[in-house]
């Protein structure tokens, strides 16, 4: 198993450029553990993971 730790930023400019000014500073700072290595993401992992930093960003925080 090829464990990888990358930045979400760098799998953003990788597979899905087009979401990049969609997403805040720390959310595209977070750190992303991939079990299979960057090598081995698809888009559609991509976005899943982009959905679900979002989500993690989004706990704890208040509407206005």
């Amino acid at each position: 198993m090829n464990v990888e730790t990358v930045k979400l930023a760098t799998i953003v400019m990788r597979l899905t450029p087009e979401m990049y000014d969609f997403l805040k500073r720390d959310e595209l700072d977070s750190v992303i553990v991939l079990r299979n290595g960057l090598e081995a993401l698809q888009a559609e992992d991509a976005m899943e993971i982009i959905q679900h930093s979002i989500s993690e960003h989004q706990k704890g925080a208040y509407l206005h």
